[in-house]
């Protein structure tokens, strides 16, 4: 049993410059503005045939990034052998186009919605083969430098991360995956290209095939450049390990996105299920703003009247930001929240106190104390610091606490966001260390 040591002496202060979020009404900013700002997209699955009237006014207005739910899919695009419709495609592309949003493609290989000509064929693998690759031709090769991300292939895997066995799978095993890409690529070479799959969210077997199967394409010089987490979510479940499942992607070296968000309950709505729901999405955006390779989030329907949610899983829905009448939810006021852009006020506003207060054989407990030093209310604040000796925050409460490398970030919670003047907040957080263990030498904000 490891022995607990008390390191009262490790305390330090430090002036700090702190961010104050902006006035309440950038949660009324469009929210594609807010994700900019930020560095993200924002965006939202549509159905073509609704771009009409409020609903389209809000895509437009709110959004800048626009995946078709359905009309790219093969069986949309190609439902007779050699035949092609290309309407509801090209309305969501046009419409993306007039209101400056770009566009995730979505999909072009994927076992469900399939014409039954490709699902009940008989194939050889080599007909197989030039039967995808003919199709993704065709189709990336339509959009050609109109297309920011293609989903090359969608939930190529098991709940287990084996590879599924559909048609392709089954017939052409692995190899489809990285022949799919090559063949996206040849056809719209400036597009980023994905693998996009379901209950990857958070560490566990199959996210954990998935980092496999990414790690074998990338070995073999396929040009993989994005893994897409479709995040189908149940309302407070969000997978403690997205952060950290995102990062481990990205380390890799592609980028990652989430990219079909809706977070469902049990029905009726209540006001506490709502408010539950708005943490769920801002914890997401959070997960996803924390990681520099994380793209952007899109919400798989933005109106609770174009939400798959229902048709399949019956007593449930209300998963989106809006209800369907187009009235914004609290979810929608925990995406702008979580985007909202941070503005520094004068300098020296600011104390900071940082205290080890137990220590053990490979971990440590903090407590970190800000001070509100100046004469006007602090209405947000996030404290910055760099961890001298490669420690590491495994679990924080009364902050946001995120780390990147030897950078730590700590920003208000909700319920603590407000500091008066001479006021103070504290928070804390669990570390794990070896070797030494030297507090930060300065806290900065930024």
């Amino acid at each position: 049993m490891l022995r607990r040591l008390i390191a009262g002496a490790a305390v330090l202060a430090a002036a700090l410059t702190t961010l104050a979020t902006t006035p309440a009404a950038a949660a009324d900013a469009p929210l594609r503005e807010l994700a900019e700002a930020r560095g993200r997209y924002l965006g939202t699955a549509v159905t073509a045939g609704k771009l009409t009237g409020g609903y389209a006014d809000l895509a437009a207005a709110q959004f800048n990034s626009i995946t078709p739910g359905n009309e790219m899919k093969w069986g949309s695009v190609e439902p007779t052998r050699g035949t092609y419709d290309w309407t509801g495609a090209d309305r969501v592309v046009a419409f993306a186009e007039a209101h400056g949003q770009r566009v995730r493609g979505h999909t072009l290989v994927w076992h469900s919605q399939l014409p039954s000509w490709v699902s009940g064929g008989t194939w050889t693998a080599d007909r197989l083969r030039t039967l995808m690759t003919d199709h993704i031709t065709a189709q990336a090769g339509r959009y050609k430098g109109r297309i920011d991300h293609w989903d090359v292939v969608n939930e190529p895997l098991n709940e287990d991360g084996t590879l599924r066995q559909s048609v392709f799978g089954a017939t052409l095993g692995e190899s489809y995956i990285a022949d799919a890409f090559r063949a996206a690529r040849a056809a719209d070479p400036a597009a980023k290209l994905y693998l996009n799959d379901y209950s990857t969210d958070g560490v566990g077997a199959k996210s954990d095939g998935m980092y496999a199967l990414v790690k074998r394409l990338l070995a073999q010089g396929v040009p993989v450049d994005g893994v897409g987490f479709q995040a189908h979510l149940v309302l407070g479940q969000v997978p403690a390990s997205l952060e950290t499942n995102l990062r481990r992607f990205a380390e890799l070296g592609v980028d990652v996105a989430i990219t079909e968000l809706d977070i469902r309950m049990t029905l009726p709505a209540t006001d506490a299920k709502l408010a539950q729901q708005k943490a769920d999405y801002a914890s997401v955006l959070r997960a996803c703003l924390a990681v520099t390779r994380c793209a952007g989030v899109t919400v798989w329907g933005f109106t609770d009247s174009d939400s798959w949610i229902p048709d399949f899983f019956p007593g449930q829905g209300a998963a989106t930001p809006y209800d369907e009448s187009l009235a914004p939810k609290p979810a929608r006021a925990g995406i702008a929240e979580t985007l909202a852009p941070v503005t520094p006020p004068s300098p020296g506003v600011c104390s900071v106190t940082y205290a080890v207060t137990s220590q053990w054989t490979g971990g440590f407990t903090a407590q970190v104390t800000l001070r509100n030093t100046g004469t006007a209310a602090l209405n947000g604040w996030t404290v910055r610091w760099s961890q001298p000796a490669g420690q590491r925050v495994t679990q924080a409460w009364n902050a946001a606490v995120t780390q990147t490398g030897a950078e730590v970030t700590a920003a208000n919670l909700s319920y603590n966001a407000t500091v008066p003047p001479g006021g103070s907040v504290s928070f804390g957080f669990n570390g794990a260390w070896s070797g030494t263990n030297p507090p930060p030498a300065a806290f900065t904000c930024g």
